[in-house]
C-alpha cells in the first residue's frame, strides 16, 4: 500500500503549500511570519510542490487578479469563458508562466507582499529540477507499485498543482452554496473541504479574502484553519487579518489582498 499512501502524502502535502504558503500568505498576507520560517515553508512548498512548483510572485499576481476581475472578461481563470476545467487550466497555466517570466506586465497595483527567494525559484523552473522531480516519481512506482491501476495515478503527480486549482477555480464557481451576495458566481462546494484543505469555500473567501478562516457557518470546516491555529499556538505565524466577515462592506468593497 506504500503507492496509495505516497499519493496521499504528496496531494496533502503540495496543497496544505498551495492554501498555507502561496495563497493565505503569499497573495493575501493573512498573516506574518519570520524570515526564517518564510524560508522554511518556502522550502517546504519546493520539496512537497515537486515538479508542478508554484512561484510565489506568479501565483500572487495572477491570483489578485483572479480577486479584482473574479467572472468578468479580465479574470485569468473563469468558467463563465471556458468550455472545460482543462481549457480553463491550460489558459491559466500560459498566462502563469508569461507573468512568472516577466514577459506580461501586469498592474503595479498587484506587485508586491509576496515571498521571495530568487535562487530557490530559479531552480524550481529550472529543467533540471523538473526532470529530478519526473524521474523521482517515477522510481517510486517502478519500485512499488504492485498493481497496474497505480500507474493510473503516476500522470497526477506532474501535474499537481494544476489538478489542485482546476477543482477549486471551476467546482468554486460553478456547485455548491452561497452565504453571500457576490458580485461573481463563487460558491461554497463542500461543508467540510476534506479534498482541498478549505478552499472550495470560495463564496465565503471572495466575500472576504483577506479572512484567514475560509468557513463562516457553524457547519463549514476548513482543515487548514485549524492547522494556522496551531502554528499561530506555537509562534510560527501571527495573525494580521480580522476573523469576522464585515457586512458593512459590500462585496466589491471587500480586500482583494495586501494594499500596496
Amino acid at each position: 500500500m506504500i503507492i496509495p499512501v505516497f499519493f496521499v502524502a504528496h496531494w496533502f502535502s503540495a496543497l496544505f503549500s498551495q492554501t498555507f504558503f502561496v495563497h493565505r500568505y503569499g497573495a493575501h498576507r493573512m498573516f506574518v511570519m519570520s524570515r526564517g520560517w518564510e524560508n522554511f515553508f518556502h522550502l517546504f512548498a519546493y520539496f512537497s510542490q515537486g515538479f508542478s512548483y508554484l512561484n510565489p510572485r506568479a501565483y500572487a499576481l495572477l491570483h489578485r487578479m483572479h480577486h479584482a476581475y473574479s467572472d468578468t472578461a479580465k479574470d485569468p481563470h473563469s468558467p463563465a469563458f471556458f468550455p472545460n476545467a482543462a481549457a480553463m487550466m491550460l489558459a491559466t497555466f500560459h498566462r502563469f508562466n508569461a507573468i512568472g517570466h516577466r514577459r506580461e506586465a501586469v498592474e503595479a497595483r498587484f506587485e508586491g507582499g509576496y515571498p521571495s527567494w530568487p535562487l530557490l525559484e530559479r531552480i524550481g523552473d529550472h529543467w533540471l529540477s523538473m526532470s529530478f522531480w519526473a524521474a523521482f516519481y517515477a522510481a517510486v512506482y517502478w519500485s512499488f507499485a504492485t498493481a497496474w491501476w497505480m500507474w493510473l495515478l503516476l500522470p497526477a503527480h506532474y501535474l499537481m498543482g494544476p489538478i489542485h486549482g482546476a477543482i477549486v477555480n471551476w467546482c468554486g464557481h460553478r456547485y455548491g452554496y452561497r452565504n453571500f451576495d457576490t458580485n461573481d458566481q463563487s460558491r461554497n462546494t463542500l461543508i467540510f473541504d476534506f479534498l482541498t484543505m478549505g478552499e472550495l469555500f470560495q463564496n465565503n473567501h471572495h466575500r472576504q479574502c483577506t479572512r484567514a478562516n475560509f468557513a463562516v457557518r457553524w457547519f463549514e470546516f476548513d482543515p487548514c484553519w485549524a492547522i494556522i491555529r496551531v502554528l499561530a499556538a506555537v509562534g510560527a505565524v501571527r495573525l494580521l487579518r480580522p476573523l469576522e466577515v464585515d457586512d458593512r462592506l459590500p462585496a466589491a468593497e471587500q480586500p482583494w489582498g495586501v494594499p500596496v
